[in-house]
């Protein structure tokens, strides 16, 4: 496997002339320094994951700020630290029990999702209620744009809370009531400490 491209009309790569080999290391020095310069961009930050019964895998984390719409209900991306998010859906990991019937890997609906998020050095602290979002890679999922309470370098805590459903925004049939009972889920708080979000806040999705 050769490491030093070929270039057309200069012979094999053993032979290629000396300036060749400086064109190509001018080239690779530019292609550093646009690399430098270019914001940074990062995948999600997961925080933490679970699995609640019956069988939803909730996977959190924290992701760039994005432009989200409608306007009026999402914070505008300007305004935005991160964004923080839940993937909610049916556990794929075949150990895993699951309800007869469910798609595993499906997004699981009409869940209720709230944030907590504190600024460990000062106290100061926001709850936001996460809503269903879609976009491409996650699809359906639950999340808000949120402006941190502190700086970007400041360490927090944030407490996930899943609630279940209204009751009347989610009807039980017989079969699942005698498989698996009402509600859907149990409300229970996952809480995550010490979380460093400036590399995040700093990264873009562009």
């Amino acid at each position: 496997m050769h490491l030093i491209p070929h270039l057309p009309g200069t012979g094999s790569p053993g032979n290629c002339p000396s300036g060749a080999f400086k064109v190509l290391a001018a080239l690779l020095s530019a292609f550093s320094l646009v690399l430098a310069g270019a914001p940074a961009q990062a995948q999600e930050m997961v925080i933490g994951e679970d699995v609640i019964a019956p069988g939803i895998h909730l996977v959190f984390e924290a992701a760039p700020k994005d432009d989200v719409t409608p306007y009026d209900q999402n914070l505008a991306e300007e305004k935005t630290d991160i964004h923080l998010e839940v993937l909610a859906t049916w556990a794929e990991a075949p150990s895993v029990a699951v309800p007869e019937g469910v798609v595993r890997g499906g997004f699981v609906g009409y869940l209720h999702f709230f944030a907590t998020v504190t600024n460990e050095a000062t106290g100061a602290a926001q709850t936001l209620a996460l809503i269903p979002h879609i976009t491409l890679g996650d699809a359906m999922h639950y999340a808000r744009n949120v402006s941190l309470p502190g700086e970007t370098t400041d360490s927090y805590t944030v407490t996930f809370d899943v609630r279940p459903p209204d009751e009347t925004e989610l009807a039980f049939h017989k079969s699942w009531r005698d498989a698996h009972g009402a509600p859907l889920v149990e409300a229970q708080s996952f809480t995550f400490e010490g979380l460093d979000f400036e590399k995040m806040a700093a990264a873009t999705r562009r």
